[in-house]
């Protein structure tokens, strides 16, 4: 909002990206309110805007070549964080405005008609909503298809059709034919084992120098984004906090756009890492912990599930997964005290089908593990994905470390079932087995790293495996059929903590590596000796690929009570002083033997996963920033593509209209790649 005649701040800055709270007075809240529900004063607030904000954001809330288009930012502000800017201004230039300049009653009408500014999404663009256009294209089958126009392009076509179903269409002269899509990434991990493989050949060692970028998007007011795209049909769903985006995947053209409000005060949602998709439904969870059913043609809301109450800390960032009937899918609040819980849902009503909690109550097996009052606290979240086994109907879900994290003074035991991997009946939530990588973490150390599921010769036998490289410095397999540790080895240089894993798989602890108050020096680091971020493995090579940490933290503990709203931590860590690496490996799963490893520049943390290609490639996101290809037998870098952004998301690949493209996420855009013509 601004009343000069020169620029205040630049394109790519806007008063609604940022805010400083402010106390409010109960009678501003009830002005809102009443500005609200009336129709004058929301023509009194049009008049404030027109005199005071125009000049810089335009007449519509489009921008200007004075400021940034702000009709699109209000959505994920609430009136008192929105009154908050205006009275505040940006440090970018942004001036504030104060109760003389701006009185309490302008500043209610002015709010409110903020709002107005947010109109539904054009079909295919991002300007206000145009009127519906019904259209008959004749395709070069000589057939004609009849619809609503949902976006249009110089040589791309997006047609809905009165069934619902969307058609990317391509344009061919004065007619249309359907683009195909014939190979999808339907799922986080792209298919329910985690392995992050592709099978098109299209891009290999040889042609790999020759990949550019084909289409880009730029989700806006994001950055360090961790989703990975999925792509269904040639459509392509992205995520952000509260948002969903559905975009033609040959193109990028946006084709519709579902969010809601971020919910201010909330723990633990600051992220969200991609949807499930099954039949005609995508499904994406909220800041909340809210599970939603999106129409996947249209964006329309089908259902909304609470899964848990977000005053008591609970989040929800993860993707979920379809399985069968239902959707799967875990909740955040690790660090905030929760008691975390896996919980499956009807995809048809999002009635809740069966729910298994990571931390017992009092009296239930496995509340022998614990010891003191933690129990009642004691997290265990469950924020990303697990994969899926449909022949033995088994879900590997990965959980996250118990809180009091730094003091485990309060929650003596193996704190059960924190930092393990469990094994879940998919109809029933039943336990099968578990394994506990950390027991008694106090170090962060969330096992929620992504269990790779592998069938392939072990030691010269044929098995059914779970490969799992964890946070804590450590590479485990896994018999997936029923648990049993086959191999356990320490994958990064130095590991304070622990000397080996023992034939009982429990870790053989070293003295003088708890937390204290004076502070003790741990490797790995809190971030861990690797994270989220995705692995991927290559059946030809056997072997695994992914992204390592070589750093330390010191950590120090302290007192701490459970609260509301905040963290429950029970002290401290710091990241110890000097350099850190970043290192992609490339290791034996039947020796746990590095085979090559890649040394990144160093940057500024990258936590960009892997993705794998029958054609014996690793695409990954450089520390530097690059998003770059090793060849996955020796590690030679083959390509690099520079993004400039932290990398925190893991790439995927899709077939569309017969070419192959790999898709990854730099920052707050999405890039989609491929072969030249």
């Amino acid at each position: 909002m601004c009343n000069f005649t020169v620029p205040l701040y630049t394109q790519s800055e806007s008063p609604l990206e940022m805010s400083t709270r402010i106390p409010l007075t109960a009678a501003f809240v009830t002005l809102v309110l009443c500005a609200t529900a009336s129709a004058q004063d929301r023509t009194a607030g049009q008049r404030s805007f027109e005199s005071r904000c125009a000049i810089c954001h335009g007449g519509d809330g489009h921008g200007t070549d004075r400021g940034p288009a702000i009709y699109n930012k209000t959505a994920a502000r609430d009136n008192q964080s929105l009154a908050a800017v205006i009275r505040n201004g940006l440090p970018a230039g942004m001036p504030a405005f104060s109760p003389t300049q701006l009185p309490d009653a302008e500043l209610a009408e002015l709010t409110t008609y903020l709002r107005t500014l947010q109109p539904v999404p054009a079909p295919g663009g991002r300007g206000p909503q145009r009127p519906v256009i019904r259209e008959t294209l004749t395709l070069t089958n000589g057939k004609t298809l009849e619809g609503v126009q949902v976006g249009v392009g110089i040589d791309d076509h997006q047609l809905r059709t009165d069934d619902g179903k969307l058609h990317l269409l391509r344009r061919v002269d004065n007619k249309y034919r359907e683009a195909t899509s014939t190979v999808d990434w339907p799922t986080f991990h792209g298919d329910m084992s985690g392995n992050r493989y592709t099978t098109m050949n299209q891009i290999t060692k040889d042609n790999v120098k020759n990949l550019g970028a084909k289409w880009i998007y730029t989700i806006r007011n994001a950055q360090g984004l961790q989703d990975t795209p999925q792509v269904v049909g040639g459509i392509m769903y992205i995520t952000n906090v509260n948002t969903c985006i559905a975009l033609d995947a040959g193109s990028g053209r946006q084709l519709w756009q579902w969010n809601r409000p971020a919910q201010q005060g909330v723990m633990g949602g600051a992220s969200n890492r991609g949807v499930a998709v099954a039949g005609d439904r995508v499904f994406i969870v909220t800041d909340i912990a809210h599970l939603v059913a999106l129409n996947r043609f249209t964006g329309e809301q089908i259902w909304d599930t609470e899964m848990a109450d977000w005053h008591k800390n609970y989040g929800a960032t993860g993707a979920p997964l379809a399985v069968g009937n239902l959707v799967i899918s875990g909740v955040t609040g690790g660090e905030a005290g929760t008691r975390g819980f896996l919980a499956a849902y009807d995809q048809t009503t999002g009635r809740e089908v069966w729910r298994f909690w990571t931390v017992p109550q009092p009296g239930e097996p496995g509340s022998e593990t614990w010891t003191g009052k933690d129990i009642e606290h004691g997290g265990g979240p469950t924020w990303i994905t697990g994969t899926y086994d449909p022949q033995l109907d088994t879900l590997y879900w990965p959980t996250g470390n118990p809180a009091k994290e730094y003091n485990g003074d309060d929650r003596k035991g193996d704190d059960l079932y924190t930092d393990c991997l469990l094994a879940l009946d998919a109809k029933t939530g039943k336990l099968k087995w578990y394994y506990q990588f950390t027991p008694h973490d106090t170090f962060d150390w969330d096992a929620t790293e992504i269990p790779v599921l592998v069938d392939a010769n072990f030691q010269g036998q044929p098995r059914k495996l779970v490969l799992h490289a964890d946070r804590n410095g450590f590479f485990y397999v896994l018999d997936r059929t029923n648990g049993k540790l086959l191999l356990a080895k320490q994958f990064v240089k130095e590991l304070t903590w622990a000397s080996g894993i023992g034939a009982d798989g429990r870790p053989i602890l070293k003295p003088n590596q708890e937390p204290t108050a004076a502070g003790t020096r741990v490797c790995p680091s809190q971030d861990g000796a690797t994270n989220f971020y995705s692995p991927s493995y290559i059946p030809s090579t056997g072997l695994f690929y992914f992204q390592t940490f070589e750093k330390c933290s010191i950590y120090t503990k302290g007192p701490d009570e459970w609260t509301p709203g905040k963290n429950y931590l029970g002290g401290v860590q710091r990241a110890v002083a000097g350099p850190s690496e970043h290192i992609l490996r490339a290791m034996d799963i039947n020796t746990g033997a590095i085979k090559w490893e890649l040394t990144e520049t160093p940057g500024s943390g990258g936590w960009g996963g892997t993705l794998s290609t029958v054609t014996g490639i690793v695409f990954f996101g450089e520390e530097g920033g690059a998003f770059a290809a090793a060849d996955a037998a020796t590690g030679k870098l083959l390509w690099t593509f520079y993004g400039n952004q932290n990398w925190k998301a893991s790439p995927m690949a899709y077939m569309f209209d017969g070419r192959e493209y790999l898709a990854a996420i730099s920052g707050g855009t999405v890039i989609a790649f491929a072969l030249p013509n």
